[in-house]
């Protein structure tokens, strides 16, 4: 009776083991094969990216699943390949799962805190994906970053694999005194650069920049922004299409077509430059244009400009103009002073009066113009040059004052009018209304017109004072040791009928029709009458005479013109070295005509480096 009991129990030990061994396998082969699993998906995303970084290479098939089951060993960091690290979740009020609709998903509640590397992340709530090593955030987001950098917004789309932020919603970035506000940032933590591109605003010590895209970072402070670029100082506001800015130095360098505007007082126009917002000094480039409100204005290749200082200076074809004035002085260097209200211009330098409708053109080595608090001055030194259409001149110096209106020349001058040439050691031209009146010839004193292509009719003395109505010449004074040459006309077929040489203390000519019509002398004079062809060579010339027409400047280029400054004559001219640029017209230079800025068109060519 036991056998048989016994054997049933053997038996149902035995059932039940088999049960249980069964049971064993299946939960070993449960636990093992999703580890399967997840290595094939690895190994198939491995196969894309060598797909998609090698073009030329084809694609594996995808692994078959293991057909053998095997133990497998502890797997490596999935992450590790990709030279990233794990975002770890330090601390969540409440934690769940959703295993049907989003198994994949921590759901997260209450004083969330993320840790990536040197990045902490805050948040009310979140959504963690801890396989993709990525998180969802909203409600009081909050990015820090060692003890200088801060984010923060409503939403956060962090990516821990390649270290992107994406922060919308009252985004705010905060870099020691720089902060940064847009509606939609994103922050490339790896390249530590932060961007965005539906408008955004940065605000530092000095400036407010807004802009409809930008880009700033924090590590070297640098921003770039485009499209409609707005920065606000408390002193300026500059328009730009492209700007860079340096929020630490408050240096700004500009790109693009941008406009400065100083309170309604200057207006800045340039296309290329550099400018420091907080010493207000800059450097424009590309033909820029700095205006004033009290009409002075200056072009240049190069414009080196302090506003604190109201002092500029340009390189490079520069143009000063004065539209009050009416005034334009060039140079390939000019400076002016705003506050003294002094300019200077060198290097084919050139004075422009278009104050009259006749316009003078003044050229000297150096050039300088003035004004108090009425009256205009200018000041020519060296090689100075003067062309208007009625009157032209030279010497090695020359004053102007708007005080007395009179011209002084000094160091051998020369004034030419019409046929009529005017020399001595120092002359003084007096204007009125524009026009030359009187002409004050002292020392050396001489006047000559010219007759024809051989004779000269010549005056000289101590002094010599040349009347003018109208702008003609009309009377000539020579006061003290007066001597004339003079070929009197026959008034039926005006032809010459001898050659008058006179001496006397006093000397009066009058003229007509830009010709001689008389001469009268003191009575103790001494002269004699020679018929034409008795007296030759020197006989015919006074002592200090001699003809510069080849100096003469016949045109308003001719200014440029450099002659050598002693032994002067009429072959002179001949040696001269004309300067290779070309003298503007009147109505260009008059002009203050900004840089051509098209604010509206989109594709901008880079400037040349």
């Amino acid at each position: 009776m036991r056998t048989p009991i016994f054997k049933r129990i053997l038996s149902t030990r035995h059932i039940l083991l088999y049960v249980f061994l069964c049971l064993f396998f299946v939960v070993l082969h449960a636990q093992i094969r999703p580890h399967q699993l997840r290595k094939e998906v690895l190994q198939s995303q491995t196969q894309a990216k060598t797909v998609q970084k090698g073009k030329k290479s084809k694609a594996r098939p995808a692994a078959k699943p293991a057909q053998d089951v095997k133990m497998l060993a502890p797997m490596a960091n999935p992450l590790k390949d990709r030279n990233a690290d794990l975002v770890y979740l330090e601390n969540s009020e409440t934690l769940s799962f959703d295993k049907i609709l989003r198994p994949d998903v921590q759901m997260l509640n209450g004083s969330v805190k993320f840790r990536h590397g040197n990045t902490v992340m805050y948040c009310d709530s979140a959504y963690f994906y801890e396989g993709a090593n990525s998180l969802d955030a909203f409600g009081n987001v909050r990015i820090v970053q060692g003890d200088t950098l801060f984010v923060y917004g409503d939403i956060l789309y962090y990516d821990g694999n390649i270290k992107l932020a994406r922060m919308r919603r009252n985004v705010k970035m905060v870099n020691r005194r720089t902060t940064l506000t847009t509606d939609s940032l994103n922050y490339d933590r790896a390249a530590n650069l932060a961007y965005y591109y539906t408008g955004g605003r940065i605000v530092d010590d000095v400036n407010t920049l807004t802009s409809i895209w930008g880009q700033y970072s924090p590590s070297t402070n640098e921003a770039l922004f485009k499209n409609k670029v707005n920065l606000v100082n408390k002193n300026f506001t500059m328009e730009s299409d492209t700007l860079k800015y340096n929020t630490k130095t408050s240096v700004a360098n500009i790109v693009g077509p941008t406009h400065i505007l100083y309170n309604k007082e200057t207006d800045i126009f340039t296309n290329r430059g550099w400018y420091n917002t907080s010493t207000e000094r800059m450097m424009l480039l590309d033909r820029s244009l700095v205006k004033q409100k009290d009409g002075k204005s200056m072009v240049g290749d190069t414009i080196f400009y302090d506003k604190k200082l109201k002092f500029a200076e340009g390189f490079k074809w520069v143009v000063l103009n004065d539209t009050v004035q009416k005034a334009t002085l060039v140079g390939n260097y000019v400076n002016y002073n705003e506050i003294l209200k002094k300019g200077m211009a060198t290097d084919s330098a050139m004075l422009v009066d278009w104050s009259s409708k006749d316009t003078m053109y003044v050229h000297a080595d150096t050039l300088y113009t003035s004004k108090d608090s009425i009256y205009n001055a200018a000041r020519g030194i060296n090689n100075v040059r003067i062309f208007r259409f009625d009157v032209q001149g030279l010497c090695d110096s020359l004053t102007y004052s708007a005080r007395d209106s009179v011209l002084n020349m000094h160091g051998e001058p020369v004034l030419w009018k019409d046929n009529n040439q005017l020399s001595g050691e120092s002359i003084q031209a007096f204007t009125k209304n524009q026009k030359v009146v009187k002409v004050d010839i002292k020392k050396s004193a001489m006047a000559v017109q010219q007759q024809d292509s051989i004779y000269f009719n010549q005056l000289s003395g101590k002094e010599i004072i040349a009347h003018l109505d109208s702008g003609q010449l009309k009377r000539v004074n020579v006061n003290g040791n007066a001597e004339t040459i003079y070929y009197p006309v026959d008034d039926k077929d005006s032809t010459i009928v001898g050659i008058n040489k006179t001496q006397s203390s006093f000397v009066v000519m009058y003229l007509k029709n830009k010709k001689v019509d008389r001469i009268v002398m003191t009575s103790a004079s001494n002269g004699n009458m020679y018929p034409l062809g008795q007296l030759s060579g020197a006989d015919l010339l006074l002592k200090n005479y001699k003809w510069l027409d080849e100096q003469r400047p016949k045109k308003k280029e001719d200014v440029l013109i450099t002659f050598p400054k002693k032994g002067a004559q009429a072959d002179a001219g001949k040696d001269a070295k004309k300067n290779t640029k070309e003298l503007k017209a009147p109505a260009e230079v008059k002009k203050d005509t900004p840089p051509a800025i098209d604010t509206k068109k989109k594709n901008k060519k880079k400037p040349k480096k």
